[in-house]
């Protein structure tokens, strides 16, 4: 059986094994990538990412090929429930279009220089690949299968090349479970995974409409909320998914057009179903995202999947795991530093299925309030109590062009209409400026760990030579900019590549050693 090498096998190229890959290269380390599906599904749905995840992207110089597949950025983003297709909604929340966003973060220097963006999930992933191809660093095997995996002594994949159907083994260093949530990798472990809730078995259905309430809808990238149904637009000028729950004791030979018939009252003649997928609506993160040498990453770690929409969750797993991989490969990082990606990524996955967990039941409870016959009053009543996360992607699209609600009764829901924002504390998530000549300082980061000094007398400099005489690569950003020193409260700060705060302090430390062996992972107390 013929053996390959490499320093990381990842296995699955979809959004989170692809951008682990590129962000493994960026950081000079070779990779193997096998996927198994030679082509990229072209139902998957409308993916959002953010524009803290843009940010990450615009340092792999990606976020000009991911523009050029978003939607039209014109189209505002509705939200809307109500009981039936053909009454009038019991409320609608209206965002703002990523220009109308855009164009109000201009006026702002503490907003990020990205913005969201809407982009098709296959689109995503093509764009993604199309990358892979073209790295001197990955080695993208198309169409190979992963069947297994050993640990010990030492990670062994098994692989199996769906063209000449020659098995190989292949030797890793390390190996990254990035392949879905049926993950193979995961099983090959036996990594459990913690699920909230009951399962239930859903349906999505891709279909194509010419029944006019659709096409009324399509000006918009719409969500409409019929009963606890959900139907969504692609914002591709036609195609619509409709998420339902089925029964478990129905046969697996669902009739899609039934389903949409029955759910939404649409016209069998007016509907092209173009796909059918089913799937386990149960929220489940994995007990431990590291077995040894495999980390789980993606949908492979938190099955989280269509109930999200956001690419954002596995976009930060493969960045977070990316670089603390190739610190360690690279020599200038220790173990505890790996350790830290599964404390980080679990905690922020947990969070994840909580405002999840949320819009489920807010689903649930409308849907059988509409058929328990309650009226549009005690329906926009119970909607009016439910918070932001579960009335739509407020804390995705920041405060402004804010949106505005149109409720059935007149008064407006509860919109806590806030964003998570930077910081410059240690172990939060950095605050972009934009400077007064126009540049903005994440532009000016370098590729590994960036103390921006503001102390205006150069004292991050003897830091840094420290830090590079222990063989951890660290530059310096001083700056005196009067942006930068209304935003940031700490002088120095000293910023990982993911774009997080690894210290900060008002004064050089007395003990930068041992800073210094806590960040990189070297630290064994």
């Amino acid at each position: 059986m013929p053996t390959l090498r490499t320093k990381v096998l990842v296995v699955g190229a979809g959004t989170t094994g692809a951008m682990l890959a590129l962000e493994l290269a960026h950081h000079g380390v070779a990779c193997m990538v096998v996927e198994r599906d030679r082509h990229v599904s072209a139902s998957l749905g409308l993916d959002l990412i953010t524009a803290r995840s843009m940010e990450l992207l615009r340092r792999l110089d990606l976020v000009g090929p991911i523009g050029e597949r978003e939607v039209d950025s014109e189209m505002p983003t509705d939200l809307e429930w109500t009981r039936s297709m053909d009454e009038p909604p019991i409320l609608t929340v209206h965002y703002p279009s990523q220009n109308a966003w855009s164009g109000c973060a201009a006026a702002h220097v503490t907003e990020p220089v990205e913005t969201h963006h809407r982009v098709p999930g296959s689109a995503l992933v093509e764009v993604l690949r199309a990358h892979l191809r073209d790295h001197p660093l990955v080695d993208l095997r198309e169409g190979w299968t992963f069947t297994g995996l050993r640990l010990a002594p030492g990670p062994v994949g098994y692989l199996l090349d769906g063209t000449s159907g020659t098995r190989h083994l292949v030797e890793a260093a390390y190996v990254a479970g990035c392949d879905g949530a049926k993950s193979t990798a995961r099983r090959c472990v036996d990594v459990s995974l913690d699920r909230m809730g009951r399962s239930a078995r859903h349906c999505s259905v891709y279909f194509r409409s010419t029944d006019p309430r659709l096409r009324a809808r399509e000006r918009t990238l719409s969500t409409v909320i019929v009963g606890g149904r959900a139907v969504l637009t692609r914002g591709d000028g036609g195609t619509w998914i409709g998420h339902f729950a089925v029964n478990a004791d129905d046969p697996m030979t669902i009739d899609p057009a039934a389903l949409l018939g029955d759910g939404l009252g649409l016209n069998r003649d007016a509907v092209e179903v173009v796909d059918v997928k089913q799937w386990d609506s149960a929220l489940a993160t994995v007990s431990a995202y590291q077995r040894a040498q495999l980390f789980l990453a993606g949908e492979a770690a938190h099955p989280f999947h269509p109930l999200s929409d956001s690419a954002d969750i596995s976009i930060a797993d493969a960045v977070d795991l990316g670089w603390k991989l190739a610190a360690v490969l690279n020599g200038w990082a220790g173990p505890a530093l790996l350790a830290s990606y599964g404390r980080e990524r679990r905690a922020q996955a947990l969070l994840e299925r909580e405002a999840l967990t949320r819009i489920v039941e807010a689903r649930s409870r409308f849907g059988r309030l509409s058929s328990d016959g309650a009226t549009r009053e005690v329906l926009a009543g119970m909607l009016s109590q439910e918070p932001d996360p579960v009335l739509g992607i407020g804390t995705h699209l920041g405060r402004c062009a804010a949106p505005h609600a149109e409720p059935a009764n007149g008064s407006h829901p509860n919109l806590d209409w806030h964003r998570a924002s930077g910081t410059d504390r240690s172990g939060g998530p950095a605050t972009d400026v934009r400077l007064t000549d126009g540049t903005w300082l994440f532009d000016r980061l370098g590729p590994e760990l960036t103390l921006i000094d503001l102390t205006g007398r150069d004292e991050g400099r003897t830091l840094v030579e420290a830090a590079v005489r222990r063989g951890i690569p660290m530059v310096r950003v001083a700056t005196t900019d009067p942006a930068v020193g209304a935003r940031w409260r700490y002088s120095l700060v000293l910023v990982r590549p993911d774009r997080y705060i690894a210290w900060s302090a008002n004064a050089v430390p007395g003990n930068w050693p041992e800073v210094l062996d806590r960040i990189s992972g070297r630290d064994t107390t």
